[in-house]
């Protein structure tokens, strides 16, 4: 059974930091891209960052580039988001996700936690 299980949320005001979490289990995701996803209050789930199965390539969305750094532990089977720079816009149930690709660009997630809250206050 394939589990994916986030942690690191908080509340956290604007500028500051938080670094998310994500330990895999059920499935070799070490031969997999993986990949971080939030949704907002009253909005769909959106994409928002990817590395790919060697940890090579990432792929991010513009609103957090530069603030964000999505990496991975293929050892720990652990996926990580670090976010500095938060802002209030930044306030989303974020959910860690597993892909079917090897690619950080494939876009073929088909796992999911069950997410973590962060709130940004300003």
């Amino acid at each position: 059974q394939v589990q994916l299980v986030e942690s690191g949320g908080g509340l956290v005001q604007a500028g500051g930091s938080l670094r998310l979490s994500c330990v895999a289990s059920g499935r070799t995701f070490s031969k997999y891209a993986m990949g971080w996803f939030r949704q907002a209050p009253g909005k769909e789930r959106n994409f928002i960052a990817a590395i790919s199965w060697s940890g090579g390539s990432t792929n991010y969305v513009d609103p957090v580039k530069g603030r964000f750094t999505i990496s991975r532990d293929s050892a720990k089977n652990t996926l990580y988001l670090q976010m500095n720079s938060l802002k209030p816009e930044d306030t989303a149930v974020y959910y860690c996700a597993g892909s079917n690709d090897m690619s950080a660009y494939s876009g073929d997630f088909g796992y999911w936690g069950q997410g973590t809250q962060v709130t940004v206050s300003s």
